[in-house]
């Protein structure tokens, strides 16, 4: 009996190696030119949760330019973004576990994909493997108004939605019923 409660400490010291880095949120941030971003929100009982990096405009050209059409975006800068889900949801009239996704897209000029890939962890999209896309929808960009600056998103009603540069990027979640 002894001899397998000095395996307790070795086993535990194992399980937080591997689960810790998988837990963790963000790098730090303080010496990046791109800050961190968080948005919670909650849409139909659902608790959402959105971490990106935020770029800014800084006076370039964002869509078709420094974000390119046609290819798959980290959806911010740094990390790839990640959006988790407390329960099942729908987007876009398709379901969606609970659970912790990279959040890309794919921008295009009159119609975006909004990609949630299983592997929620990753740097960029530089290593984005669609086999492991969990879900694929089409989104609508939006005109806006106002110049965002620092590029963030926001849940609001049923909606989640990326803003940048003078662009809104909204899909629509419901809890899965």
């Amino acid at each position: 009996m002894h001899k397998y409660r000095a395996m307790i400490p070795l086993a535990l010291a194992a399980f937080l190696l591997t689960a810790l880095p998988a837990m963790a949120q963000r790098a730090d941030d303080a010496d990046r030119a791109s800050k961190n971003g968080m948005v919670k929100g909650k849409i139909d009982g659902v608790s959402i949760t959105v971490e990106y990096g935020r770029p800014k405009v800084k006076g370039r050209t964002i869509w078709g330019g420094l974000v390119p059409y046609g290819q798959v975006w980290r959806t911010g800068a740094d990390e790839a973004t990640t959006i988790t889900f407390s329960a099942d949801v729908e987007i876009g009239g398709k379901k969606l576990a609970a659970g912790t996704y990279a959040l890309f897209t794919e921008p295009g000029e009159n119609e975006w994909t909004v990609i949630f890939n299983k592997v929620a962890k990753q740097w960029g999209s530089f290593r984005h493997d669609a086999g492991q896309d969990a879900l694929r929808v089409t989104a609508t960009p939006k005109s806006i108004g106002q110049h965002v600056e620092e590029m963030e998103f926001v849940i609001v009603d049923s909606w989640v939605a990326l803003q940048w540069e003078r662009l809104a990027v909204p899909f629509e979640v419901k809890k899965a019923g």
